[in-house]
């Protein structure tokens, strides 16, 4: 069940080379032997980008690439993180002063995140000093969730350390709100989804409270991740939350000119609950409200009868306090869009018509122009992914996560798939474009959690890319 505590299960390392190799990087590392491992996959979201933090339910599902985390409790305060990946430098630090800089997109700041959500849900006063080794497989910021399974993978660590127990669902939500102590203010899609995901089911995400439902994709289709080897990092940039806030800010003014109290109203969905009407009338609500110029920070002020020093202090976070115009009608016909999108996604699976590759490819194109034009967090080289994915034969094809860079998501037949992977590694990757990054074909890889077992293999030897895949990220 969903919310059982995570699975704790004994392994053999020696028969698991990857954990063998971490194990012995560990003892070289700190002279003894991790006594236990954790793990969180990345993700995939299939449909339903930037409205989790609106209050809306997501389609995502769990990818191989993961989070994995020898630990070793040690008798002392002294929290000591290491990376078998050397770019990333060592850290080390009390453990009962965790200080986590939200100015530094440093990689350990995402593990003190989960550290400290788990300190103090529990009230920690003398947590257990851990040395760890991290080994990842998620391509950084590729939109497939690293910095989240960093997250949740030093939440689980803490709890297993500390001999705590949560629910997964408890974990998830802990874990959201401790991410933030980056600075982005994410939804908690991420985090569900890293604890609650099955093997060989997608899985439709709802809020409030959270929960997770089963959703069967259609047989005969496979999807396909690519990355487009733009890198986009959601705590370094305001990109991210600048949609968050242009949100909120769509939410207040819808909530005042409906009556509502919008004070207390913070996301888009608290206005279509409030106003106990369907996702297609509040589309109709913002044409009437919201214009679809932009709206000055003195506009916003005017419209809610405040000043602009509590518009910073009560509204606005910490990184788009210099933000000076905001495109409210646009991200809220986004949302309201996407959110309907989502619901249609998962119907179509639950009933599974004969053309429901063609509909879910559908919902899919239709997702991806509403997020490259109403929520403008594509970039050039997505939109050239994309348009060489459906030239190659996807059916459907998106941006996947925040956007602004990293990954899309391609809806492809399997009888088509050879031919798709050939195409794209040729029309994208080895294209001048992308002459200057080496590493992109590396990253160009696709979920296996909905192939069998021998097309898997079969795939990973045409490509000649599984070896790389797992050594170098």
């Amino acid at each position: 069940m969903a919310g059982d505590t995570p699975s704790s299960l004994p392994v053999q390392v020696v028969e698991q080379p990857r954990l063998l190799k971490l194990k012995e990087s560990f003892i070289a590392k700190f002279g003894s032997a991790p006594k236990f491992y954790v793990r969180a996959p990345g993700r995939v979201n299939l449909i339903g980008e930037h409205i989790d933090y609106c209050g809306y339910a997501v389609l995502p599902m769990a990818i191989e690439q993961d989070i994995l985390i020898a630990v070793e409790p040690v008798n002392s305060d002294v929290l000591q993180l290491a990376n078998t990946n050397s770019l990333y430098l060592d850290f080390s630090a009390s453990i009962n002063d965790i200080q986590i800089d939200k100015t530094k997109s440093q990689w350990h700041n995402y593990f003190l995140c989960g550290l400290k959500g788990i300190q103090e849900h529990f009230g920690l006063n003398n947590p257990t000093g851990m040395n760890c080794l991290l080994d990842g497989t998620i391509p950084p910021s590729s939109g497939l969730s690293s910095s989240s399974a960093l997250v949740c993978c030093a939440g689980l660590v803490t709890l297993r350390a500390n001999g705590k127990t949560l629910s997964k669902v408890e974990l998830a939500e802990i874990c959201t709100k401790s991410e933030r102590y980056i600075g982005t203010e994410g939804g908690g899609m991420d985090q569900a989804i890293s604890f609650l995901a099955e093997e060989g089911t997608a899985k439709l995400i709802e809020f409030s409270p959270l929960r997770a439902t089963d959703v069967r994709l259609p047989s005969g289709a496979v999807f396909v991740i690519a990355n487009s080897c733009v890198e986009m990092n959601k705590a370094a940039t305001s990109h991210y939350n600048t949609r968050v806030m242009e949100c909120r800010l769509a939410t207040k003014l819808l909530s005042k000119s409906k009556g509502l109290d919008w004070k207390k109203m913070l996301r888009l969905q608290d206005v279509q609950a409030k106003l106990g009407v369907s996702l297609e009338e509040m589309l109709t609500i913002v044409e009437e409200v919201l214009h679809p110029e932009p709206y000055s920070t003195e506009e916003i002020c005017k419209c809610l009868g405040i000043s602009l020093e509590d518009l910073r202090s009560q509204i606005l976070s910490q990184n788009t306090q210099d933000v000076s115009t905001f495109k409210l009608h646009q991200r809220a016909k986004h949302v309201y869009s996407e959110a309907a999108r989502v619901l249609e996604f998962k119907k179509i699976c639950n009933e599974a018509p004969a053309n429901a590759i063609q509909l879910l490819g559908e919902l899919m194109n239709q997702s991806y122009i509403s997020c490259r034009e109403m929520y403008e967090c594509s970039c050039p080289e997505l939109d050239q992914l994309v348009d060489i994915c459906l030239q190659f034969g996807a059916v459907g094809s998106r941006l996947t996560g925040a956007g602004w860079g990293g990954c899309t998501v391609s809806m492809v037949p399997t009888d088509k798939l050879n031919t798709f992977l050939k195409n794209v590694k040729k029309a994208y990757y080895q294209s001048d474009v992308q002459s200057e990054h080496p590493l992109c074909l590396l990253t160009f890889s696709f979920l296996s959690m909905y192939l069998s077992k021998e097309l898997r293999q079969r795939f990973y030897k045409n490509l000649s890319l599984r070896k790389n895949l797992v050594s170098h990220f």
